[in-house]
């Protein structure tokens, strides 16, 4: 019936507001996901929005780096991206959980194709520096993860066998968890762990007589010893629900999401408008900004403000005592990716390598494969993907030594870099300009003693963007939090309606 047009589809994540916003302006800060998602919503009302968004483009940190993308950290000159056409990585969000349904549900009805994003690849690497007998080796992920699962499992097994776990379990149910456990950790009849096809070959199966080779395992000792247990390589993607597969990115980039969003809003957006002061007036809000032109004055009944706090902080405002100091404190992480363009896709090719990440606990941290364009000719790495102190380190360096780091380190792991490199771009987002900073970080305390300060209007003036949400660091936190604020602002337009109905000069 919905193919024949007799029964309307039913949007995944429907948004259903009754009523009306005729004769008010918004006047929304910031150009991103949050704040052209707000302006969406608000325009389908019928509120007049206005958009001030200080950069010469919108999204945000919704950001793909190509062929001429342009970046300012600081007071540095402004750099220019130089890849080939066609070529691109995210810069900002790169992935989408499926669970995201609110995300999902944008791309679906802005007509963002989508494609699966490889997160999880047992083929990808774990490169430890140190003096141990794994260090400065790279050692397939499939190879440490199942060989910890099977220590662990035999473990287990040998516990349970002698009745040292502290659980209330029958022979009969300690059997069962025995038999998973031969499953899970690939036991043998003994409950010792052994090597199998699960780890990988060094000599592959094949026809006739090759039934191929598989290795030994790693001793357990080794990987500890090795650093391979550290922090560094903690993160199983398969194990954090955010990154369980499966994950999507949008085809050609995530900012096409962005792109989507700006067609939509596109009469509503001033580019190049750098807010100035936010201020609460009896009848609205008065916001100065600044453009090419000068100085000027803009006034609105409501104000949805999607500034990261950093930038906000040095805006001038007449907030509560409460907001500003939310706004103050509330810290962003320091983080940073480069992308390294090859002439020839050498981790396809050389070492079948399709997508995913390769962990590190040096400067890199994390080395991701592209998700897209497989058996091309060309492609671009992340070359690292670094957070906190390593990213603050890397992000002190000049371009050029940000590049020689990434070559360096890479080198170790992959040998191919040097003969296949041909350009690089890198962004550090605690020194990018209108950000100051990768996503909120939130601890327990600042989450009751800041955090619900952001959650409320001040006066004329409602928060929105990843930092009042659950979901920083996500698209899906701006998308929430623009569903959030647009609900709030338009209940207390239908309130005052109520209150203080228009009559006309006869009633």
């Amino acid at each position: 019936m919905m193919a024949l047009g007799l029964l309307p589809s039913a949007p995944a994540h429907a948004f259903n507001l009754s009523g009306d916003g005729k004769g008010k302006h918004v006047v929304i800060l910031g150009g991103g996901l949050a704040g052209m998602a707000s302006a969406y919503e608000l325009n389908k009302l019928g509120y007049r929005t206005t958009i001030l968004e200080a950069r010469n483009r919108s999204g945000g940190r919704c950001w793909s780096i190509r062929k001429g993308s342009t970046n300012q950290e600081g007071d540095g000159p402004m750099l220019t991206a130089n890849f080939d056409a066609g070529l691109y990585y995210n810069a900002g969000p790169s992935r989408i959980p499926h669970h995201h349904q609110l995300t999902m549900h944008y791309c679906k009805e802005l007509g963002v194709p989508l494609e699966v994003y490889n997160n999880v690849n047992e083929g990808t690497y774990y490169f430890s520096e140190g003096k141990g007998p794994l260090s400065n080796k790279k050692v397939r992920a499939r190879e440490i993860h199942n060989d910890m699962r099977g220590y662990m499992s035999e473990l287990l097994a040998k516990a349970l066998d002698q009745e040292k776990l502290d659980l209330a379990l029958n022979k009969e149910d300690a059997a069962k968890v025995i038999e998973y456990l031969r499953a899970e950790g690939g036991l043998d009849i003994d409950k010792l762990y052994k090597a199998s096809a699960r780890r990988g070959y060094i000599e592959s199966p094949g026809a006739g007589e090759k039934s191929g080779k598989i290795a030994d395992p790693h001793k357990l000792a080794d990987i500890i010893q090795s650093g391979l247990l550290d922090p560094d390589f903690y993160n199983v993607a398969e194990y954090t629900y955010e990154l369980q597969m499966t994950m999507f990115q949008a085809v050609g980039g995530m900012d096409n999401i962005a792109k989507a969003l700006e067609k939509k809003v596109i009469s509503s957006l001033k580019l190049g408008t750098e807010v100035k002061s936010i201020l609460n007036v009896p009848d609205g809000v008065k916001i100065t900004y600044k453009d090419k032109q000068g100085e000027h004055e803009m006034k609105g009944d409501i104000c949805i403000c999607t500034l990261p706090l950093p930038i906000l902080s040095n805006v001038n405002h007449n907030f509560a005592s409460e907001v500003s100091r939310a706004i103050d404190f509330v810290p962003y992480i320091q983080t940073g990716k480069m992308g390294l363009q090859f002439k020839r896709r050498f981790w396809e090719e050389d070492e079948q390598i399709y997508g995913g990440i390769t962990h590190t606990n040096n400067e890199l941290t994390q080395i991701f494969y592209p998700s897209y364009d497989y058996l091309s000719k060309k492609g671009i790495l992340i070359g690292y993907y670094n957070f906190n102190e390593k990213a603050k380190t890397v992000g002190d360096l000049s371009m050029a030594d940000r590049e020689k780091l990434a070559l360096e380190k890479g080198s170790l792991i992959h040998p191919q870099y040097k003969q296949e490199f041909e350009t690089s771009f890198s962004v550090s987002w605690h020194k990018t300009k209108y950000n100051m900073g990768g996503w909120a970080v939130y601890n327990s305390e600042a989450r009751k003693t800041l955090y619900p300060a952001l959650l409320k209007p001040d006066q004329n003036v409602y928060f929105a963007g990843e930092h009042t949400t659950y979901l920083t660091a996500w698209m899906a936190g701006a998308f929430e939090s623009a569903r959030s604020a647009v609900a709030a602002v338009h209940s207390r337009v239908a309130e005052q309606r109520v209150k203080y109905p228009v009559t006309s000069n006869n009633g």
